[in-house]
């Protein structure tokens, strides 16, 4: 399927011109600084007409971690119809679906627009759903004990939507504007600044907190105020841990020797990383068992009987709970994330522990230490297949990146120029670290869960890789800036 069809709306878009002259580095700091100062504005800042004291943004921490979201503000998707525009179209793209050559910097830029298209249709559908669905409650809903903005209700709720969109439609808009102006690109620099917000607030709460801070625990001046106020601080710990085991493997990776076929005597590698599909695995697979606690709503008080008999709790048993209807109990329930955690276990650690070794589930009995042990390997199991899949449908396979080496003139040293050859190369490699990754990042994310590590596993894996990419970019600038000449010798 070709996407001409929608040359004549994407005309319409607003786009933002790139620089005629290159952007120094200064300046790059300034715009990305800026988008950072707005995209914390609108992460504070709640729409005309939500009802911020029944707003149930708990429980949804992973998607907010990988969205750059804050459930209830004008930020409520984040970045998510952004993402989703993009992998819509790089599935269908891989799939054959659609019909773009994206070498063709016409195809390219109608890529560009139907992304930006699809994602501000996007924008208006989710604000729609979280809406829709409760997860936005609105002045003058049933229950609220308020009153409709405008006399009524149908307009409340049009007017929260629209604003709820325009904020994912101004993230798309940022993200444009840092891509052409600023260090990196906008979605990168809002899922950092998110899950860095998260640490910073996180960190303030373990050592600030009334009831569980460290400093306080210090002060009370008991024999045990030193020991409790390193359990209190755990949490902190496991977080540098998981970030400094991150940044260690990001740096792991397997170089093959290239050399150029017009450019005889020089050779060049091809890096392949341990990460090499990133952290696309978990966030795939953390996002389905995500979607099991939004499917449990339609489960809830329903019933499988036969026999006389009600099979579905043992299968699927959806309790409501705090924050609206979620999976309790039965088969399904032991491979979605736990709901125990040492952030929110008024006893910290010890007592944790104690309920993860000794809480079971209420009907059929099975302790929440079978439940995390599932969990950790269904978590990663489901990142292995989602990785191998990724790379079959998004030109990563060995065949497609030995078909682009040989279209750059490159070839195996020794071997005649043919991409089979190099190929099989790659089969040695790519299908090995893709297994090997995947088992790291599910091993490593559901580690940090369970371990309460602030800012959640896959954001941490996340922040990384997206802090590594600005400092290669970073530093890459301020050797232009300082030669100029080689900023034209490269292009």
């Amino acid at each position: 399927m070709r996407l001409d069809f929608l040359r004549p709306f994407i005309k319409f878009l607003p786009e933002i011109a790139p620089s005629s002259k290159p952007v120094h580095l200064k300046e790059k700091l300034m715009w990305t600084v800026a988008a950072l100062v707005i995209f914390f504005i609108m992460y504070h800042v709640y729409p005309i007409g939500v009802n911020t004291l029944l707003l149930q943004g708990q429980g949804a921490e992973f998607l907010q971690v990988v969205t750059a979201s804050k459930i209830g503000s004008l930020i409520t998707s984040g970045i998510g119809p952004i993402i989703l525009a993009s992998i819509f179209l790089q599935l269908f793209m891989g799939a054959k679906i659609i019909e773009l050559d994206t070498r063709d910097p016409d195809q390219r830029a109608l890529f560009h627009g139907t992304q930006k298209l699809l994602a501000i249709l996007l924008s208006f559908f989710e604000a729609a759903v979280y809406v829709g669905i409760g997860g936005i409650p609105v002045f003058g809903a049933v229950g609220s004990g308020t009153l409709p903005l405008f006399g009524s209700l149908v307009a409340t709720t049009l007017f929260v939507i629209l604003q709820l969109a325009m904020g994912s439609i101004i993230l798309l808009y940022l993200d444009e504007i840092v891509s052409k102006y600023g260090i990196g690109s906008g979605i990168s620099l809002f899922i950092a600044a998110g899950v860095s917000l998260s640490i910073v607030q996180g960190t303030l709460i373990l050592l600030f907190s009334s009831d569980r801070g460290a400093l306080g625990k210090l002060q009370t001046g008991s024999a045990t105020a030193i020991p409790d106020a390193i359990i209190a601080l755990l949490p902190l710990g496991f977080t540098a841990l998981v970030f400094f085991v991150t940044v260690f493997v990001e740096g792991m990776k397997v170089e093959i020797p290239l050399s150029f076929e017009r450019a005889r005597g020089f050779m060049g590698r091809f890096p392949i990383k341990l990460l090499y599909v990133s952290n696309i695995p978990v966030i795939l697979a953390s996002a389905l068992l995500l979607n099991l606690q939004v499917w449990a709503r339609f489960f809830y008080e329903k019933s499988i009987v036969i026999g006389g008999t009600d099979y579905l709790p043992y299968l699927i048993n959806v309790q409501n709970g705090q924050f609206g209807p979620r999976i309790a109990d039965g088969l399904l329930y032991l491979i979605t994330p736990i709901q125990l955690s040492p952030l929110t276990s008024s006893g910290g650690y010890p007592t944790y522990l104690y309920e993860l070794i000794n809480t079971p589930t209420p009907m059929l009995g099975i302790p929440e230490w079978v439940h995390a042990i599932t969990y950790v390997i269904s978590l990663t199991i489901l990142c292995v297949i989602f990785g191998k899949f990724w790379i079959e449908t998004t030109g990563m396979g060995p065949r497609e990146v030995a078909e682009q080496l040989n279209k750059s003139g490159m070839q195996v040293p020794g071997f005649r120029r043919d991409p089979r050859v190099v190929e099989k190369v790659l089969e040695k490699y790519i299908p090995t670290i893709t297994i090997l990754g995947s088992i790291f990042v599910g091993l490593l994310a559901s580690f940090a869960d369970l371990t309460g590590a602030l800012g959640t596993g896959t954001g941490i894996l996340l922040t990384v890789g997206i802090l590594h990419k600005m400092y290669e970019e970073l530093s890459a600038q301020h050797m232009f800036d300082l030669y100029p000449d080689l900023r034209k010798f490269m292009g």
